[in-house]
């Protein structure tokens, strides 16, 4: 058989992609407030791009809680629920497939989100991290994560709850399905390592302890939705904002495993992206394919070539791009075509209105 492209079609799960070029989830921070709303602006931004092969939506706050960022979406009331709605016929009605991010930021957050309160974490160790606030001028800014306080047993059970109504809500919603977002150093990705989960009591210690609260998560969205209607994107090879855990490859396997037995859709493997970043082994690709029988998808600054080398060695089955789908809203055709890609405006990336949004043109 002729090795698969990255235009070749792909069935997994619930999802049936035309090709294999996804639209990664990308923090844009354009709803309307109060409320963190999902807008119409949005529902034309995501549709413009619904020629992907599957879109995963910007990170999606599960609760008020969960939020660390300004302006970015929830899905915890019936307003955002109704303006996610808007979304998914967008991009439906243009013949695409949307799937949810859902998202908890855990400590990767600050007071002013939490009603003056301190971020939660599995344990009280701050991140070496910053996020974006915007102040009472309407200018956003870079500010530091202070020291989060270490979460209850009962109020992990709660934000395991929040989990399961946000799946139920984005449903409702009429999204395709749901990412777990289990990655880049958020609530469920810092109980799973060493460095930040110092917890002595069933979700800390071992490895196993400190999968437990993920795996509870998992199996409180899949009640909902259904394994096949279900992706979890981790990123064990990403050592920022203080996440550096020696045995986060063991842990990441070894979670492959549990996902593939609970019948989850695919996997989602955020990649450092920055110049000097390490590469990721080639026997990691190995054991993960042999560990997961689900879909494997990639991120992290993937030229055409390299999405073509890692779909054709069979390491993965779809490339997720981000940046280049700003600037370029029919990116998989540019890329079929192998016509240069627009540069997007780095100064509209966070807030603001069309400019810098929905306002780049297709290709003729």
């Amino acid at each position: 058989m002729t090795a698969p492209t990255l235009f070749s079609p792909l069935k997994f799960g619930a999802f049936e992609l035309p090709h294999r070029v996804v639209m990664a989830p990308m923090t844009r921070s354009r709803t309307a407030q109060p409320g963190n709303v999902p807008t119409a602006l949005m529902a034309n931004y995501y549709a413009q791009r619904a020629s992907a092969g599957l879109i995963i939506s910007e990170a999606t706050q599960i609760s008020p809680q969960g939020q660390g960022y300004s302006f970015t979406p929830g899905i915890h009331s019936a307003e955002q629920v109704a303006g996610w709605q808007g979304v998914t016929r967008a991009v439906h009605a243009a013949g695409g497939r949307i799937v949810l991010q859902l998202w908890h930021v855990g400590r990767m957050s600050h007071p002013v989100f939490q009603q003056g309160h301190a971020p939660v974490a599995p344990s009280a160790i701050a991140p070496n991290a910053k996020v974006w606030i915007v102040g009472e001028d309407g200018l956003g800014g870079m500010v530091e994560c202070p020291v989060p306080r270490a979460l209850t047993l009962p109020e992990i059970q709660a934000i395991v709850d929040d989990y399961r109504r946000a799946a139920e809500r984005a449903a409702a919603a009429g999204f395709d399905g749901v990412e777990i977002h289990a990655a880049n150093g958020y609530l469920i990705d810092s109980f799973l390592r060493s460095g930040s989960n110092r917890r002595t009591d069933i979700y800390g210690g071992s490895i196993e302890k400190r999968l437990r609260f993920f795996y509870e998560v998992v199996d409180a969205v899949i009640g909902v939705v259904g394994p096949d209607r279900v992706g979890v994107r981790v990123s064990p090879h990403i050592t920022q904002r203080g996440m550096d855990c020696p045995d986060m490859v063991a842990t990441t396997l070894l979670a492959a495993r549990r996902l593939s037995e609970k019948g989850v859709a695919y996997l989602h493997f955020a990649e450092a992206d920055w110049e000097d970043a390490p590469l990721v082994p080639e026997a990691f690709r190995r054991d993960v394919r042999h560990a997961f029988g689900g879909a494997i998808g990639v991120a992290g600054g993937y030229t055409l070539d390299r999405a073509q080398a890692v779909i054709q060695g069979g390491w993965a089955d779809w490339v997720a791009f981000g940046r280049p789908f700003i600037a370029n809203p029919d990116l998989p055709e540019r890329l079929r075509q192998q016509v240069p890609l627009a540069t997007p405006d780095t100064s509209t990336l966070f807030g603001g209105d069309a400019r810098g949004y929905t306002d780049y043109p297709r290709t003729a």
